[in-house]
């Protein structure tokens, strides 16, 4: 059966050549979208057989469902795979094996996913394990649309494998931070739309979907928003680093939990904050004071 990777860039220079090399042995094809890359990642990228499309950046959940879109007609699987991610070669089975081995009904595979930071691979504080769908029969799975945090949903049932997808970033920690200013502004959209409703989105359904996914999702959006911020944000760090054991990962975890679960959680709620005050002092809905303080336009209904 026919395996299809798709890849969302811009300016990957650093990581294109890594991600497209571990899989392209497994895989009958390597598609990247690209949404303006500067720095040479598509002709690293074309140089290693893979056919790059370029499309205009709108979040992750549109620009990937825009890949699925272009690769429809080639039936088959599809995997997605980040450009800092690679198929990491302590996978006990083969791409292949592996979706010869699930059922008819089977129409998403859930696979393992292990961070590195600082050179260390993450295990503690509630990271591991982490299953993703990262696999799907083609034309039976889509992205849901949400600005953070979003997940493919398929069709039919979602089973478990062997296949290990490993995130190991070459970037600084500088960029990490920047990168990670970001997520929280994309975050902070998608919460705040979960009090306000400014936005339609889409709803993991019961199968179809990582389980590990939804109970995460439901925490966060019955349990942890109606925490008191501040409150959630050093109970969350806590809860990770001490119950959960997150002291165990050493140094670089030690920095990973603090940035990923005090400082990051903090940006994201002070940037609720700035937003609500915004729409408060000025009289303006959440949507434009979303625009004016984070550059994001988001769609009303």
């Amino acid at each position: 059966m026919a395996i299809h990777v798709v890849i969302l860039t811009l300016n990957e220079s650093i990581h294109i050549a890594r991600c497209i090399e571990s899989c392209k042995n497994q895989v009958e094809s390597v598609t990247v979208i690209d949404s303006g890359s500067t720095d040479g990642t598509i002709e690293i990228a074309e140089k290693l057989g893979a056919e790059v499309i370029s499309h205009p950046w709108k979040n992750y959940a549109t620009q990937l469902n825009f890949g699925l879109s272009a690769l429809v007609t080639r039936g088959g699987w599809l995997m997605r795979i980040d450009a800092d991610e690679v198929l990491d070669p302590a996978t006990p089975c083969s791409l292949s094996e592996t979706v010869s081995q699930v059922g008819d009904d089977c129409d998403g595979i859930l696979v393992q996913r292990r961070i590195y930071f600082l050179g260390r691979r993450i295990r503690y504080g509630a990271i591991e394990p982490s299953w993703q769908l990262r696999l799907w029969r083609n034309g039976r799975g889509r992205c849901e649309q949400r600005w953070m945090d979003e997940h493919v949903i398929v069709s039919g049932n979602v089973q478990k494998s062997g296949v290990i997808i490993s995130d190991i970033n070459l970037n600084s920690l500088t960029w990490w931070t920047a990168k990670h200013n970001q997520y929280a502004s994309r975050e902070a959209i998608d919460l705040l739309n979960a009090r306000f409703k400014f936005l339609r989105i889409d709803k993991l359904p019961a199968s179809g979907s990582s389980p590990q996914a939804r109970a995460r999702r439901f925490l966060k959006e019955k349990v942890y928003l109606r925490t008191p911020a501040g409150v959630r944000t050093i109970a969350y760090f806590l809860y990770r680093y001490f119950v959960r054991l997150g002291f165990l990962d050493g140094r670089p975890g030690f920095y990973f939990h603090v940035l990923q679960g005090l400082w990051y959680r903090g940006l994201v709620d002070a940037k609720i904050f700035e937003i609500e005050e915004l729409a408060k002092q000025k009289g303006v809905p959440i949507a434009k004071a979303i625009k004016d303080r984070t550059g994001f336009v988001v769609d009303e209904n």
